[in-house]
Protein backbone atom coordinates (compact mmCIF):
# COMPACT_ATOMS: atom_id res chain seq x y z
CA UNK A 1 0.00 0.00 0.00
CA UNK A 2 3.25 2.50 0.04
CA UNK A 3 2.50 5.74 0.80
CA UNK A 4 -1.20 5.29 0.91
CA UNK A 5 -1.26 2.80 3.53
CA UNK A 6 -3.56 3.57 6.52
CA UNK A 7 -1.70 5.23 10.04
CA UNK A 8 -3.46 3.53 12.95
CA UNK A 9 -2.34 5.21 15.85
CA UNK A 10 -0.76 3.83 19.19
CA UNK A 11 -4.21 4.28 21.50
CA UNK A 12 -6.01 2.64 18.85
CA UNK A 13 -3.84 -0.81 18.78
CA UNK A 14 -3.79 -0.14 22.50
CA UNK A 15 -7.47 -0.01 22.83
CA UNK A 16 -7.57 -3.24 20.51
CA UNK A 17 -5.28 -5.16 22.14
CA UNK A 18 -7.22 -4.52 25.83
CA UNK A 19 -10.32 -5.66 24.05
CA UNK A 20 -8.82 -8.81 22.63
CA UNK A 21 -6.99 -9.11 25.99
CA UNK A 22 -10.04 -9.10 28.18
CA UNK A 23 -12.14 -11.20 25.77
CA UNK A 24 -11.14 -14.78 27.63
CA UNK A 25 -13.28 -17.88 28.72
CA UNK A 26 -14.95 -16.57 31.85
CA UNK A 27 -14.63 -12.93 31.10
CA UNK A 28 -16.97 -12.58 28.73
CA UNK A 29 -19.44 -9.93 28.85
CA UNK A 30 -22.51 -11.29 30.87
CA UNK A 31 -20.44 -14.57 31.70
CA UNK A 32 -20.01 -15.28 35.98
CA UNK A 33 -16.46 -14.97 36.72
CA UNK A 34 -14.92 -17.89 38.86
CA UNK A 35 -13.94 -17.62 42.32
CA UNK A 36 -10.38 -15.61 42.02
CA UNK A 37 -11.33 -14.26 38.35
CA UNK A 38 -12.23 -10.90 36.94
CA UNK A 39 -15.20 -10.49 34.60
CA UNK A 40 -17.35 -7.74 33.07
CA UNK A 41 -20.61 -5.87 33.26
CA UNK A 42 -22.43 -3.56 31.09
CA UNK A 43 -20.24 -0.62 30.08
CA UNK A 44 -20.44 2.82 31.36
CA UNK A 45 -22.74 5.18 29.59
CA UNK A 46 -19.97 7.69 28.93
CA UNK A 47 -16.06 7.24 29.08
CA UNK A 48 -14.54 8.57 32.79
CA UNK A 49 -11.40 8.60 34.96
CA UNK A 50 -10.86 10.22 38.27
CA UNK A 51 -13.79 10.68 39.46
CA UNK A 52 -15.82 8.98 43.08
CA UNK A 53 -17.44 6.01 44.01
CA UNK A 54 -20.12 5.60 46.45
CA UNK A 55 -23.46 2.51 46.67
CA UNK A 56 -26.46 2.70 48.20
CA UNK A 57 -29.64 0.47 47.96
CA UNK A 58 -27.64 -2.14 45.26
CA UNK A 59 -27.04 1.05 42.72
CA UNK A 60 -23.21 1.79 42.27
CA UNK A 61 -22.81 6.11 41.93
CA UNK A 62 -20.22 7.37 39.70
CA UNK A 63 -19.67 11.25 40.75
CA UNK A 64 -17.67 13.76 38.73
CA UNK A 65 -14.65 12.89 36.85
CA UNK A 66 -13.44 13.47 33.44
CA UNK A 67 -13.08 11.39 30.12
CA UNK A 68 -10.14 11.84 27.60
CA UNK A 69 -10.99 15.35 26.55
CA UNK A 70 -10.33 16.03 30.80
CA UNK A 71 -13.00 18.22 30.95
CA UNK A 72 -14.34 18.28 34.35
CA UNK A 73 -17.52 16.65 34.33
CA UNK A 74 -21.05 17.37 36.69
CA UNK A 75 -22.34 14.24 35.84
CA UNK A 76 -23.92 11.31 37.79
CA UNK A 77 -23.86 7.75 36.46
CA UNK A 78 -25.96 5.32 38.41
CA UNK A 79 -25.21 1.37 37.81
CA UNK A 80 -27.85 -1.27 38.99
CA UNK A 81 -26.06 -4.21 39.96
CA UNK A 82 -29.83 -6.11 39.81
CA UNK A 83 -30.22 -5.36 36.33
CA UNK A 84 -26.90 -4.31 35.06
CA UNK A 85 -27.68 -1.33 33.71
CA UNK A 86 -27.19 2.45 33.77
CA UNK A 87 -28.97 5.34 33.81
CA UNK A 88 -28.35 9.01 34.68
CA UNK A 89 -28.64 10.52 38.12
CA UNK A 90 -28.74 14.37 39.35
CA UNK A 91 -26.09 15.95 37.91
CA UNK A 92 -23.35 17.28 40.57
CA UNK A 93 -23.84 21.54 41.46
CA UNK A 94 -20.18 21.88 39.98
CA UNK A 95 -17.68 20.03 37.95
CA UNK A 96 -15.61 17.54 40.15
CA UNK A 97 -12.72 15.59 39.63
CA UNK A 98 -10.47 13.65 42.00
CA UNK A 99 -13.40 14.22 44.41
CA UNK A 100 -14.34 11.41 47.24
CA UNK A 101 -17.54 10.07 47.59
CA UNK A 102 -19.36 7.53 50.33
CA UNK A 103 -22.89 7.08 52.20
CA UNK A 104 -24.25 7.70 55.32
CA UNK A 105 -27.47 7.48 56.60
CA UNK A 106 -29.47 6.68 53.13
CA UNK A 107 -27.73 9.68 51.51
CA UNK A 108 -24.51 9.88 49.43
CA UNK A 109 -21.99 12.37 50.26
CA UNK A 110 -19.47 14.24 47.74
CA UNK A 111 -16.39 15.88 49.57
CA UNK A 112 -13.58 17.98 48.00
CA UNK A 113 -11.74 17.73 44.85
CA UNK A 114 -11.35 19.58 42.16
CA UNK A 115 -13.22 21.70 39.52
CA UNK A 116 -10.95 21.78 36.43
CA UNK A 117 -7.76 19.35 35.77
CA UNK A 118 -5.36 22.18 35.94
CA UNK A 119 -3.93 22.39 39.40
CA UNK A 120 -4.38 23.29 43.12
CA UNK A 121 -5.80 26.74 41.85
CA UNK A 122 -9.19 24.86 41.60
CA UNK A 123 -9.16 22.48 44.73
CA UNK A 124 -12.56 22.63 46.49
CA UNK A 125 -13.54 22.35 50.69
CA UNK A 126 -17.29 21.76 49.23
CA UNK A 127 -19.49 18.87 50.85
CA UNK A 128 -22.50 18.36 48.87
CA UNK A 129 -24.94 15.44 50.11
CA UNK A 130 -27.72 14.01 47.42
CA UNK A 131 -30.99 12.45 48.63
CA UNK A 132 -32.00 9.77 46.74
CA UNK A 133 -35.60 9.86 47.69
CA UNK A 134 -35.76 13.55 46.59
CA UNK A 135 -33.21 13.63 43.96
CA UNK A 136 -31.86 16.89 45.23
CA UNK A 137 -28.40 18.30 46.28
CA UNK A 138 -27.54 20.16 49.41
CA UNK A 139 -24.69 21.88 50.08
CA UNK A 140 -23.27 21.21 53.86
CA UNK A 141 -20.48 22.72 56.03
CA UNK A 142 -16.63 22.49 54.18
CA UNK A 143 -13.46 20.78 55.10
CA UNK A 144 -11.35 22.75 57.12
CA UNK A 145 -9.35 22.77 53.97
CA UNK A 146 -9.72 22.26 50.01
CA UNK A 147 -8.41 19.07 49.15
CA UNK A 148 -7.99 16.81 45.87
CA UNK A 149 -6.94 12.86 45.63
CA UNK A 150 -8.15 12.24 49.06
CA UNK A 151 -9.69 9.26 50.49
CA UNK A 152 -12.55 8.30 52.85
CA UNK A 153 -13.84 5.61 55.25
CA UNK A 154 -17.07 6.06 57.53
CA UNK A 155 -16.39 4.54 61.18
CA UNK A 156 -19.31 5.03 63.88
CA UNK A 157 -21.58 6.95 61.51
CA UNK A 158 -18.47 9.84 61.10
CA UNK A 159 -16.74 10.30 57.73
CA UNK A 160 -12.96 10.38 58.08
CA UNK A 161 -10.86 12.31 55.28
CA UNK A 162 -7.23 11.77 54.48
CA UNK A 163 -4.31 13.14 52.86
CA UNK A 164 -4.42 15.26 49.42
CA UNK A 165 -2.19 16.70 46.82
CA UNK A 166 0.41 18.85 47.39
CA UNK A 167 -0.25 20.92 50.15
CA UNK A 168 -2.05 19.08 51.96
CA UNK A 169 -1.03 15.71 51.79
CA UNK A 170 -1.00 15.23 55.58
CA UNK A 171 -4.16 16.55 56.23
CA UNK A 172 -6.67 14.61 58.18
CA UNK A 173 -10.31 15.84 59.65
CA UNK A 174 -13.55 13.74 60.51
CA UNK A 175 -16.84 15.09 60.12
CA UNK A 176 -20.45 14.67 61.76
CA UNK A 177 -23.20 14.39 59.52
CA UNK A 178 -25.49 14.38 62.25
CA UNK A 179 -24.08 17.71 62.97
CA UNK A 180 -22.90 19.36 59.94
CA UNK A 181 -19.45 20.20 61.54
CA UNK A 182 -15.69 19.21 61.00
CA UNK A 183 -12.86 18.36 63.16
CA UNK A 184 -9.57 18.58 62.49
CA UNK A 185 -7.03 15.19 63.83
CA UNK A 186 -3.66 14.28 64.04
CA UNK A 187 -2.05 14.61 60.43
CA UNK A 188 -1.22 11.74 58.33
CA UNK A 189 2.05 10.87 59.17
CA UNK A 190 3.10 10.19 55.72
CA UNK A 191 2.06 12.88 53.25
CA UNK A 192 0.50 12.03 50.22
CA UNK A 193 -2.53 11.53 48.02
CA UNK A 194 -3.71 9.12 45.05
CA UNK A 195 -4.52 6.52 48.39
CA UNK A 196 -6.56 3.78 48.97
CA UNK A 197 -8.38 2.98 52.42
CA UNK A 198 -10.74 1.22 54.07
CA UNK A 199 -12.06 0.75 57.69
CA UNK A 200 -11.27 -2.01 59.26
CA UNK A 201 -12.52 -3.55 62.76
CA UNK A 202 -13.14 0.31 63.93
CA UNK A 203 -9.65 1.76 62.61
CA UNK A 204 -8.73 4.08 59.22
CA UNK A 205 -6.46 2.20 57.20
CA UNK A 206 -4.76 4.11 54.85
CA UNK A 207 -2.46 2.57 51.99
CA UNK A 208 0.30 3.51 49.11
CA UNK A 209 -0.16 6.99 46.80
CA UNK A 210 2.28 9.28 46.08
CA UNK A 211 3.81 12.69 47.14
CA UNK A 212 3.41 15.04 44.69
CA UNK A 213 1.15 16.26 42.59
CA UNK A 214 1.63 14.24 39.16
CA UNK A 215 2.11 10.21 38.57
CA UNK A 216 6.14 11.02 38.18
CA UNK A 217 6.19 12.29 41.72
CA UNK A 218 7.38 8.63 43.12
CA UNK A 219 5.28 6.20 44.97
CA UNK A 220 4.45 5.03 48.29
CA UNK A 221 3.97 1.54 49.75
CA UNK A 222 3.59 2.92 53.71
CA UNK A 223 0.26 1.60 55.17
CA UNK A 224 -1.07 3.58 58.43
CA UNK A 225 -3.69 3.33 60.41
CA UNK A 226 -6.01 5.21 62.92
CA UNK A 227 -7.64 4.60 66.12
CA UNK A 228 -10.38 6.84 66.64
CA UNK A 229 -10.48 5.89 70.49
CA UNK A 230 -6.54 7.04 71.35
CA UNK A 231 -6.47 9.57 68.23
CA UNK A 232 -3.32 8.16 67.06
CA UNK A 233 -1.65 6.66 64.37
CA UNK A 234 0.10 3.37 63.85
CA UNK A 235 2.27 1.71 60.90
CA UNK A 236 1.14 -2.14 59.52
CA UNK A 237 2.51 -3.97 57.07
CA UNK A 238 3.64 -2.03 54.20
CA UNK A 239 1.98 -3.00 50.82
CA UNK A 240 4.06 -5.48 48.66
CA UNK A 241 5.61 -2.61 46.39
CA UNK A 242 5.35 1.30 46.37
CA UNK A 243 2.16 2.22 44.05
CA UNK A 244 0.02 4.81 43.34
CA UNK A 245 -2.95 5.65 41.49
CA UNK A 246 -4.70 2.62 43.81
CA UNK A 247 -7.56 1.74 44.60
CA UNK A 248 -9.62 -0.96 47.12
CA UNK A 249 -12.29 -2.18 48.77
CA UNK A 250 -13.12 -4.68 51.76
CA UNK A 251 -14.63 -8.12 50.91
CA UNK A 252 -14.87 -11.20 53.14
CA UNK A 253 -12.45 -9.20 55.66
CA UNK A 254 -9.90 -8.75 53.11
CA UNK A 255 -8.71 -5.00 51.86
CA UNK A 256 -8.30 -5.39 48.37
CA UNK A 257 -6.23 -3.02 46.55
CA UNK A 258 -5.69 -3.24 42.71
CA UNK A 259 -4.12 -1.16 39.66
CA UNK A 260 -2.82 2.19 39.56
CA UNK A 261 -0.10 4.31 37.44
CA UNK A 262 4.07 5.38 37.59
CA UNK A 263 6.16 7.19 34.96
CA UNK A 264 6.48 3.78 33.22
CA UNK A 265 3.45 2.47 32.96
CA UNK A 266 0.00 1.17 34.34
CA UNK A 267 0.07 -1.38 37.54
CA UNK A 268 -2.12 -5.15 36.94
CA UNK A 269 -0.91 -5.50 40.32
CA UNK A 270 -3.86 -7.12 42.56
CA UNK A 271 -3.12 -7.59 46.36
CA UNK A 272 -5.19 -8.08 49.27
CA UNK A 273 -4.17 -7.27 53.36
CA UNK A 274 -4.94 -9.84 55.45
CA UNK A 275 -6.08 -8.05 59.19
CA UNK A 276 -5.41 -10.80 61.07
CA UNK A 277 -2.05 -11.59 60.24
CA UNK A 278 -0.97 -8.07 59.32
CA UNK A 279 0.29 -9.77 56.21
CA UNK A 280 0.15 -8.33 51.98
CA UNK A 281 -0.75 -11.18 49.86
CA UNK A 282 -0.74 -11.20 45.57
CA UNK A 283 -3.82 -12.42 43.54
CA UNK A 284 -4.28 -12.65 39.95
CA UNK A 285 -3.75 -9.72 37.93
CA UNK A 286 -6.47 -7.12 36.38
CA UNK A 287 -6.89 -7.77 33.08
CA UNK A 288 -7.36 -4.45 32.06
CA UNK A 289 -5.38 -2.63 34.66
CA UNK A 290 -6.86 0.92 35.80
CA UNK A 291 -6.21 4.13 37.48
CA UNK A 292 -7.84 6.95 38.70
CA UNK A 293 -10.75 5.53 40.90
CA UNK A 294 -11.52 6.82 44.60
CA UNK A 295 -14.07 4.05 46.16
CA UNK A 296 -15.15 0.62 45.25
CA UNK A 297 -18.00 -1.55 45.94
CA UNK A 298 -18.41 -5.26 47.34
CA UNK A 299 -21.88 -6.83 46.56
CA UNK A 300 -23.11 -9.99 45.54
CA UNK A 301 -20.23 -11.59 46.04
CA UNK A 302 -18.60 -9.62 43.25
CA UNK A 303 -16.01 -6.38 43.62
CA UNK A 304 -17.32 -3.45 40.83
CA UNK A 305 -14.73 -1.83 39.23
CA UNK A 306 -15.94 0.66 36.80
CA UNK A 307 -14.29 3.02 34.48
CA UNK A 308 -10.96 4.51 35.19
CA UNK A 309 -7.59 5.57 32.92
CA UNK A 310 -6.18 2.41 30.82
CA UNK A 311 -2.99 4.90 30.34
CA UNK A 312 -0.78 6.68 32.29
CA UNK A 313 -1.72 10.16 33.02
CA UNK A 314 -5.54 11.56 32.73
CA UNK A 315 -6.48 11.29 28.76
CA UNK A 316 -7.79 7.67 28.86
CA UNK A 317 -11.49 7.62 30.36
CA UNK A 318 -12.67 4.27 29.63
CA UNK A 319 -16.42 2.96 29.44
CA UNK A 320 -15.36 -0.44 31.08
CA UNK A 321 -17.50 -2.28 34.08
CA UNK A 322 -14.89 -4.54 35.40
CA UNK A 323 -16.00 -7.04 38.40
CA UNK A 324 -14.05 -9.61 40.65
CA UNK A 325 -15.20 -12.67 42.23
CA UNK A 326 -13.03 -12.76 45.63
CA UNK A 327 -11.76 -16.38 46.64
CA UNK A 328 -9.95 -15.70 49.85
CA UNK A 329 -11.73 -15.01 52.77
CA UNK A 330 -10.16 -13.44 56.20
CA UNK A 331 -13.63 -13.65 58.52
Amino acid sequence: MGGNAISISKRYITAILLALGFMLPGALAGAEPAPGAWGKRAPMLEANSEFAVAVLGGKIYIVGGYPSSRETQRTVQIYDTKTDSWTLGPPLPQPNNHGTATTVGGKIYVIGGQTTSRGRGSYVDTVYVLDPKTGQWEEKAPMPTKRSAAITAVIDGMIYVAGGRPPRGSDFAVYDPKTDTWKTLPDLPTQRNHIAGAAINGKFHVVGGRPGGGFRSGKIAAHEVFDPKTRTWSAAAPMLQPRSGINGVMARGCFHVWGGEEGSGMFPDHDYYDPRTDKWMKLADMKIPVHGVTGAVFQNGLIYVPGGGTEIGGSSGSLFNQVYRPAVSCE
